[in-house]
């Protein structure tokens, strides 16, 4: 199976609009709708634990539906250690955050369109020596500020937190964090030591998304419509 094809499987919100899974981010996308009734979420973090959990697969999948339901989304590649954005969308990696943090290009410049609408992507761009500095400048408040002007919902894409701090960083300037756990494998531990981290900070945990589940356990959802 191609590269191409294989990111295409994992935005089933897109592929498969009217399958269960799909369905699922709808109903992840409403519940962060509902959580955020006093205090609007502008600025949406997801990470994991550790690697391979599914965070990445999780944010694509929840930008396209909150896209589809007519919201201006910028999905920003934060995970400059290992970027994905750009490969789930098929999209230049060439200019990203690190180019607009270091001022070789333009935020207009980083900014690119999918082939979703309503869904654009800035991607981490080349992998910078510093990332949890550059996380944690002003700049990159001043960045996150002038998205917020351009867009009704930022989506942040992050390192696991366990891994480096830059989730943490991030965390503090994002209005809500959402962690993603993959069912049956990592260990009740490390996802307790995650919440500690982030609760450090005073991060705002919004939920945790179980990532993975079979079929059998998660219960008898189906999609109901034409």
């Amino acid at each position: 199976m191609s590269q191409l094809t294989e990111n295409k499987k994992k935005l089933i919100t897109d592929s498969e609009p009217k399958s269960p899974i799909a369905e699922a981010y709808r109903t992840l996308r409403t519940n962060l709708q509902y959580s955020g009734l006093d205090e609007p979420i502008r600025t949406l973090m997801i990470t994991s634990a550790s690697p391979r959990e599914g965070k990445s697969t999780t944010i694509n999948n929840l930008a396209i539906a909150y896209a589809q339901a007519e919201c201006k989304v910028l999905l920003l590649d934060a995970d400059m250690r290992k970027p994905t954005v750009h490969q789930a969308f098929g999209v230049s990696n060439r200019n990203g955050l690190t180019g607009v943090m270091t001022g070789h290009c333009t935020t207009d410049e980083a900014i690119q369109k999918t082939h979703v609408k309503g869904l654009s992507v800035m991607t981490a761009g080349s992998v910078p020596p510093n990332p949890a500095e550059m996380l944690a400048s002003n700049k990159m408040d001043q960045l996150l500020s002038q998205l917020k002007d351009q867009f009704d919902l930022i989506l942040v894409d992050t390192p696991p937190v366990l891994a480096v701090s830059d989730a943490q960083i991030m965390s503090t300037k994002c209005d809500g964090v959402l962690l993603v756990v993959k069912a049956g494998e990592l260990k009740r531990g490390l996802a307790l030591r995650a919440k500690e981290q982030l609760s450090f900070v005073k991060a705002r945990l919004l939920g945790v998304v179980l990532n993975q589940v079979k079929g059998i356990e998660a219960g008898p959802y189906y999609y109901y419509g034409n």
